[in-house]
């Protein structure tokens, strides 16, 4: 009861500890003998699956598609779904379903988890979340399954409909294609590829921003913070398609033998899916290492707030940019489209930056000691976890038992995100209210 109380106490310890309750539960479920084909899965590779489906990620360290029954893959899916809307949307469901009253604790652990400044009508954006999930995952399954159901009949078809449409939208890059090959063998199939490269696209933009444009229609209306996600969005996808079209125009592994507008998709495709899609329609071992670089720089930017992605966010991206642009005016305030940033905010971006660079450098030197593979290849494993891509050179299946468990905790504090978590194992302190002398000091 005691532990309750202290958990309970805090929004952000109880995110914290509904994640784990989530991935227990998991854990324990992939554990069962007819959850497998061959009946047994080690404890660790059950923990790691769970940890990448909560967690929305995506990196395996065993072959989704063959390695698990029916069941597994049915487990694997609704934990995908509730990582995806997060523990206290799908708890907030099930007491909406049950009729139980959604307390004053309730709504603030609701604003922690949706990150959002207001109280106001939360159990409504609640629901509105849910059904805006449900619509847009069945549109996305029922596009999937005009391919699938033909080529797979009917309750083959349909399971991989739903499964894809629900890991795509949730931004979480599991597949059941087999053989660890991704989307590759749909590369050039619009109707597959494109399907799921909407659906990890909008939602990585986030449910506030999609929500926004439903409900105001007119790009003048929006939000500041959904004009600021859209523009971003275009910028790094715009950015990302040129960077990988010309780095991988002439290699035979990858884009060598496509057409041009097949050259074009894949690079889109290639472009957008580190921001936490985690699907690939080129093989990523086969990417050369200026693109592999360029994708681990995107995969640390990741996804909007209150999206199915992890990284640093593209508005924590965009506020620094904003930042240098202020300073090499000469000016001292950010502003964004004639509105101005408040410090607090910048504060907060710089803090984030500082904890993720900290955490990830700290993981990946760990990752140096325990395991005997390439650099590159362990940092793009480690950025890939924190930023829940799912993406990887290849050496996922091949990690030793420590190297996994730094993986799992990178994937964890990537979904639930380094100031929460932060929060969650600290005391917050308030404001002491004393403000001192100012001084200058020497930077740069």
């Amino acid at each position: 009861m005691g532990l309750f109380k202290y958990i309970y106490s805090s929004p952000a310890r109880f995110l914290a500890a509904g994640f784990v309750l989530m991935i227990a539960t998991g854990t324990a479920l992939l554990l069962l003998p007819f959850a497998t084909v061959t009946g047994e899965i080690s404890f660790i590779d059950a923990l790691f699956t769970a940890a990448s489906a909560v967690c929305v990620t995506g990196l395996t360290v065993v072959d989704t598609g063959t390695y698990f029954s029916v069941f597994g893959q049915l487990v694997i899916m609704f934990l995908i779904l509730a990582g995806a809307l997060g523990f206290m949307t799908s708890a907030t469901l099930i007491f909406v379903i049950l009729g139980r009253n959604i307390t004053l604790k309730d709504r603030l652990i609701i604003k922690e988890a949706l990150n959002t400044d207001s109280m106001k009508g939360l159990v409504q954006l609640t629901l509105s979340i849910a059904r805006m999930a449900a619509v847009v995952i069945s549109l996305g399954a029922l596009l999937l399954g005009f391919r699938f159901i033909p080529q797979l009949g009917w309750k083959r078809g349909l399971l991989f409909s739903i499964f894809h449409s629900v890991s795509a939208f949730s931004s979480a890059g599991f597949y059941l294609f087999g053989n660890f090959q991704s989307l590759t063998m749909y590369a050039g199939d619009l109707l597959v590829s494109g399907t799921i490269l909407v659906l990890f696209v909008v939602g990585g933009l986030g449910f506030t921003v999609i929500l926004d444009i439903i409900r105001r229609k007119r790009t003048a209306k929006y939000s500041l913070h959904t004009k600021i996600v859209l523009l971003s969005t275009i910028y790094l996808l715009v950015l990302g398609t040129l960077c990988i079209l010309l780095l991988e125009y002439n290699n035979p592994a990858t884009l060598g033998s496509a057409s041009a507008g097949g050259k074009i998709f894949r690079s889109l495709f290639t472009a957008a899916t580190p921001r936490s899609g985690g699907f690939n329609v080129l093989p990523t071992e086969a990417l050369r290492t200026p693109s592999l670089f360029f994708i681990l720089i995107l995969m640390f930017i990741g996804a909007a707030p209150a999206s199915t992605g992890g990284g640093i966010k593209v508005t924590t991206f965009a506020l620094i940019i904003g930042v240098v642009r202020a300073l090499l005016h000469g000016s001292n305030e950010v502003v964004f489209w004639g509105k101005r940033i408040p410090s607090t905010l910048i504060l907060k971006a710089l803090t984030i930056i500082f904890i993720s660079l900290c955490l990830i450098f700290i993981v990946i030197f760990a990752m140096t000691i325990v395991e005997n593979k390439p650099f590159l290849a362990l940092a793009f494993e480690v950025f890939s976890a924190f930023g829940t891509v799912g993406l990887s050179t290849g050496i996922t299946p091949e990690l030793t038992t420590p190297g996994k468990t730094l993986i799992i905790i990178s994937m964890y504090t990537g979904r639930l995100g380094p100031l929460t978590l932060l929060y969650a194992l600290t005391r917050k302190l308030k404001p002491s209210g004393v403000k001192y002398p100012e001084e200058r000091i020497l930077i740069g």
